[in-house]
């Protein structure tokens, strides 16, 4: 089965809900983190757009431009996770209608599993990185935009756990087959350090 492309960067916003509410599989919950996250990094683009060029911020200016280029990387990175979340559920999808015993599923299934758990946990892990990002520039960016980068914490944050959640629901299968190692450790530190961030932002953000 061939996912669709959901190409993010040309789609328009109606587009791109109609599909999410459609009754196909995929794009679904995985999809939209990455997208939560895309959402998030253009707010804190938006918020240094307004703050390059003012003479109280002069001294971040080099910061501000290497942050420029992290959101333009972050949201590249984004934008593939998403597709790569709608081709690993759409791999999933097509083994999980085979019979349990059949050769392929058989076959198959660990690596499927582990890639449909890896990519929610690389969202979950750039979310945090969105969130350093949002926390070093808290102080250092155009304050009349504050609520714009709270804003932006709390969606960084809402792609954390909803990448959680996209990881819990293939746990089973990878203890069933014994393949789980530490994912679990592994995304609930995600989640606990993206909720700690968040908090010293929101702070920093009143």
């Amino acid at each position: 089965m061939t996912a669709p492309s959901l190409d993010l960067e040309s789609r328009g916003v109606g587009e791109l809900l109609d599909a999410i509410a459609a009754k196909v599989p995929t794009p679904g919950g995985g999809a939209v983190a990455s997208v939560t996250g895309a959402l998030a990094t253009a707010l804190v683009g938006m918020v240094l757009a307004y703050t390059v060029g003012k003479k109280k911020y002069a001294e971040f200016a080099a910061d501000h431009e290497d942050a420029i280029r992290t959101c333009a990387r972050t949201r590249e990175l984004l934008a593939r996770l998403a597709q790569e979340d709608v081709d690993a559920y759409a791999a999933m999808n097509e083994l999980m209608s085979l019979p349990e015993d059949d050769p392929r599923r058989v076959d198959e299934m660990p690596a499927v599993a582990l890639a449909a758990t890896q990519v929610p946990l690389a969202v979950a892990a750039t979310a945090c990185d969105l969130l350093r990002l949002c926390e070093q520039l808290a102080t250092r960016t155009n304050r009349m935009l504050r609520s714009d980068l709270e804003i932006a914490a709390i969606l960084a944050r809402a792609t954390a756990d909803a990448a959680h959640c996209n990881v819990a629901i293939n746990l089973p299968t990878l203890e069933r087959l014994g393949i789980a190692g530490g994912i679990r450790e592994e995304a609930d530190a995600l989640v606990g350090r993206a909720s700690a961030l968040e908090s010293s932002i929101r702070e920093q953000c009143h």
